[in-house]
């Protein structure tokens, strides 16, 4: 009771000290110090899925139903954010350059009544988990009818300081720097966008 409680204050106090004096060691020598930025994070209860050879840089961020393919790469201080509940895909050998931001949607008010397969039941899309529920429940798509989830395909180049939201983009594609591309938006194979080029809405 007692014992333990004084052997775990004097562990926080002596492990406190240590990190002090280990940082203000640090300072002293000119070292450079490093922020504890953490390049991947968990939202709600989804871990982003990287392979072996997938490369996130230490001030990136890709948080939640992220998956990274194989020798993909999210390059420094891009964003990969798929924290509405909808999955973004990262494919083979695919890469988001510096400052961009890849995120989804969440699913549009009234996409059930709008949905023209509404009357054939539950149904689902091959790009997204339950895109449609039958019924009164809420729906998981755009106005425009597709499921609100990011796909970026294989061989992609996605430029710096790019901004892609809940599109698809699919194999071979080079978007240039700044570009944006809005939902429901489809780019399709062997595209190429020159820097800046904006994409509406489908």
């Amino acid at each position: 009771g007692t014992k333990q409680l004084t052997t775990m204050a004097t562990k926080a106090v002596v492990g406190r000290g240590l990190r002090e004096a280990g940082a203000a060691l640090k300072h002293a020598s000119g070292m450079e110090v490093f922020t504890r930025h953490r390049p991947k994070m968990t939202f709600l209860n989804q871990k982003p899925f990287q392979t072996n050879d997938t490369f996130i840089a230490p001030t990136a961020s890709v948080i939640g139903n992220v998956t990274n393919w194989d020798e993909s790469s999210v390059w420094y201080n891009a964003v990969v954010r798929a924290d509405s509940g909808f999955p973004i895909t990262i494919g083979f050998c695919s890469n988001v350059q510096e400052g961009a931001v890849v995120t989804t949607l969440s699913c549009a008010k009234g996409a059930v009544s709008g949905d023209p397969l509404k009357g054939a039941g539950a149904h689902t899309n091959a790009s997204g988990e339950g895109v449609v529920a039958a019924g009164g429940e809420v729906g998981k798509v755009l106005d425009t009818g597709f499921p609100p989830v990011t796909h970026i395909g294989h061989y992609c180049s996605i430029g710096s300081g790019s901004v892609l939201v809940s599109c698809r983009v699919d194999d071979f594609c080079d978007i240039g720097d700044k570009c944006t591309i809005l939902e429901g938006a489809w780019v399709e194979s062997h595209v190429i966008l020159e820097p800046g080029s904006v994409v509406p809405p489908y």
